[in-house]
């Protein structure tokens, strides 16, 4: 994972968001990153150093002249060790002096200070965040490379409702794994993904589906985010949160799924089809719910359009430059994978045994086989879906260096 090992400097500002840095930092540390603390005066007004220092096992640097290690000045120190510096929450006044270049803290002297990558989320209440001054010091801020990440919307400390209230700690890991990755194996590249299972109406309340919930799919986008990818999702109906820093792109069915990647095509130059897309839909579907009888009911059923044999008589033009698909079976797994990567020109085929219990549909675990047009065979362990993820990105990175750069 990308945080594993990462220097990450979280700045926390005063605001009753504070709260929440603690969790931050604590995930942060749980990921496996190193965390180094600056607090403002304000904010140990709302929390103590206490929390951050158990979390991190580290001090938590407060003074701007503050010695670490006997000799270095703290924030020539913390800039210099910075694989990433977060603040969060940022309060306006932080905003507005990092905005104008101001140094009057050791927090903002280590943002002046530092070449990393700078995360700022936003946290204040809704007018100040409205405030057109408090806009364009975060544009400001933006246009020089900072990644904003919220604020979002809810109920604020001041009982209102409205935008300025700090994104979840989830949204902020997101946010600094993409930043992290900004010059990763993927860096500029353009990869489309496919996800879920679609959906096949019969009727206005019924439809055929399968028993794809997504995650493989949606852990590949977050695996090729973090990779440095410019990242499109096209996803089927499924319960999962949307992926950070990723474009979605919403649809039900096979047709509307091929339409999507058709569209994309020309535009991709990694195209994973990790969606379960259905091979029959009803030959015609029923204006209205249908009513239950005393018999059975016959289902007429045609195929659906095969969306990577349709990418791959289109590929004459070069684009997308790397194809992978999935292959989900129930028996004779190798045999079905590399006839269907033959027949379909695939750069990689990633073929899984669905009939496991730990494996496949409704686990957060898979077990899987990379295959390649020249027969290689790579087997990997049972491992969540984001590390199989992480392993076909990988695989995927290697591919396009040796045949493009």
């Amino acid at each position: 994972m990308i945080l594993q090992g990462a220097n990450i400097v979280l700045g926390v500002t005063g605001g009753i968001a504070c709260y929440k840095a603690v969790d931050l930092c604590s995930k942060l540390v749980q990921a496996g990153a190193g965390v180094d603390v600056i607090m403002t005066e304000a904010a140990t007004h709302f929390v103590t150093p206490l929390p951050f220092q158990t979390l991190t096992k580290r001090p938590v640097a407060l003074d701007m002249f503050q010695l670490l290690r006997d000799v270095d000045m703290a924030h020539i120190s913390l800039s210099q060790k910075a694989d990433a510096l977060v603040i969060a929450p940022a309060t306006a006044n932080t905003i507005a002096k990092l905005a104008f270049g101001l140094a009057d803290n050791l927090l903002t002297s280590t943002v002046l200070a530092t070449t990393a990558p700078l995360v700022i989320a936003p946290a204040m209440d809704a007018d100040m965040w409205a405030n057109p001054i408090t806009q364009q010091n975060t544009e400001t801020l933006r246009q020089r490379g900072a990644c904003i990440v919220g604020p979002g919307q809810g109920r604020l400390a001041s009982g209102r409702v409205g935008a300025g209230r700090l994104v979840d700690t989830e949204e902020i890991l997101a946010a600094i794994r993409q930043t992290l990755g900004r010059n990763g194996p993927l860096a500029g590249r353009r990869v489309a993904i496919t996800a879920g299972g679609t959906q096949e109406p019969i009727d206005p309340v019924r439809h055929i589906t399968n028993r794809s919930s997504g995650r493989m799919g949606y852990a590949l986008a977050e695996a090729a985010r973090d990779a440095g990818a410019r990242v499109t999702l096209i996803s089927a109906p499924t319960c999962l949160p949307a992926i950070y820093g990723t474009e979605m792109v919403s649809v039900r069915t096979a047709a509307e799924m091929h339409e999507a990647v058709m569209a994309l095509r020309q535009q991709t130059d990694i195209l994973i089809m990790a969606a379960a897309v259905a091979d029959y839909r009803p030959a015609a579907m029923a204006e209205q719910k249908i009513k239950k009888g005393d018999g059975g009911m016959t289902l007429q059923l045609e195929r659906t359009v095969d969306i990577l044999n349709a990418v791959a008589q289109a590929r004459t033009d070069g684009m997308p430059g790397l194809v992978v698909g999935f292959a989900a079976e129930t028996e004779n797994l190798l045999t079905n994978a590399r006839d269907k990567l033959a027949r379909k020109k695939l750069d990689l085929m990633v073929a899984n045994d669905v009939s496991a219990t730990d494996s496949g549909f409704g686990v957060d675990t898979n077990r899987v086989i990379l295959l390649t047009p020249d027969g290689e065979a790579h087997t990997l362990p049972l491992m969540t879906k984001f590390q199989v993820a992480e392993q076909v990105v990988n695989r995927v990175a290697a591919i396009w260096r040796e045949r493009y750069e």
